[in-house]
C-alpha cells in the first residue's frame, strides 16, 4: 500500500538565504520562517537589511557582496556561528545585467554579471557543502532563470550565467548524491516586481516601443498570460526542502506559467 505524503519542513531547519533582505530572497526567507525553520540572510542593500532587521530581530542578517570571496567566507563563518550548522543553502543572489545588443556590452559589466550570477554561487557553493556534509543531508537550492533554458537575445550576459547554474545544479546533483544532498534549480519566469519592470523599460527603449507594449509582449509569450509570484517561487523552494521533495535532485524546475519564448 503506498504511504500517505507528509508535507512540511522539519522544525528548526537551519537556511540559508542570500540576498534575502528584499524581492523573491525576503519572501522565500520568510516563507521558511513561517514553516518553522531557523533563517539567516545577507544582502548587499543596507536599507533593505535595515527592514529585514526590523520586521525579524531574532534572526541573523549581514551584509555581504556574494562576489567577494572575502564576504562569501566572513558570511557562512557568521552562519556556522548563528545557526550552529547548515541544513539548506538557497542561492539566491543575481542581478539582472546589462540590455544591449553583444557588440554594446561593456565588458565591465559582463563581468560583473558573471562575478554576482555565477561565481558567487560557487563561492556560496564550495563554501556550504562541508556544512552539509556534517550534518548527514541537506538541500541546495540555486535560483537561475527560464533565461537558463530558453534562448534571451540582447541578454547575453545574464542567459549565460542562468544556463552555466543549471549545469553547475545537474553536475553537483551527482557529486553529492551519496551525501544525501540533493541539488536543484529554480527557474523563475516572469515574476512581478521593480526588477521585471526595470528590464521591461530597458527592452522597450532599444526596440523604441512603449512600457505597455513591451509588457504585453512578454505576457503573450507565456501559456498563462500572466506573471508568476515571489510567493509562487517561494513555495517550490519549501517543497524541495520538504519531506515531499525528499526523492528531487538534479532537476531544473521552471516556475514560470510556461514561458515559451523569450
Amino acid at each position: 500500500m503506498a504511504q500517505p505524503l507528509v508535507g512540511g519542513v522539519r522544525s528548526g531547519l537551519r537556511v540559508l538565504v542570500t540576498a534575502g533582505a528584499s524581492g523573491i530572497g525576503r519572501v522565500m526567507a520568510e516563507t521558511f520562517l513561517a514553516h518553522g525553520a531557523r533563517v539567516m540572510i545577507c544582502d548587499v542593500d543596507e536599507a533593505a537589511l535595515d527592514g529585514w532587521r526590523k520586521a525579524h530581530p531574532d534572526q541573523p542578517a549581514i551584509r555581504a557582496d556574494v562576489a567577494s570571496q572575502s564576504d562569501v567566507d566572513a558570511l557562512f563563518e557568521a552562519a556556522a556561528h548563528a545557526l550552529g550548522g547548515l541544513d539548506v543553502l538557497v542561492n539566491n543572489a543575481g542581478i539582472a545585467g546589462p540590455t544591449a545588443a553583444v557588440e554594446d556590452i561593456d565588458p565591465d559589466e559582463w563581468r560583473r554579471t558573471i562575478d554576482v550570477n555565477l561565481n558567487g554561487q560557487f563561492y556560496c557553493l564550495r563554501r556550504a557543502v562541508p556544512l552539509l556534509k556534517a550534518a548527514g543531508n541537506g538541500a541546495i537550492i540555486n535560483i537561475a532563470s527560464v533565461a537558463g533554458r530558453l534562448g534571451y537575445a540582447w541578454r547575453l550576459p545574464y542567459a549565460a550565467s542562468k544556463w552555466a547554474i543549471v549545469g553547475m545544479t545537474e553536475s553537483l546533483s551527482i557529486e553529492l548524491g551519496r551525501d544525501g544532498i540533493r541539488v536543484n534549480a529554480i527557474l523563475p519566469g516572469i515574476v512581478e516586481g521593480p526588477r521585471i519592470d526595470k528590464v521591461i523599460g530597458a527592452r522597450a527603449q532599444e526596440l523604441g516601443i512603449g512600457f505597455e507594449e513591451m509588457r504585453q509582449r512578454y505576457l503573450e509569450k507565456t501559456a498563462l498570460g500572466r506573471m508568476v509570484t515571489p510567493q509562487d517561487v517561494a513555495n517550490m523552494a519549501v517543497f524541495l526542502c520538504s519531506s515531499m521533495g525528499a526523492s528531487i535532485s538534479g532537476q531544473a524546475l521552471s516556475v514560470c506559467g510556461h514561458v515559451i519564448s523569450l
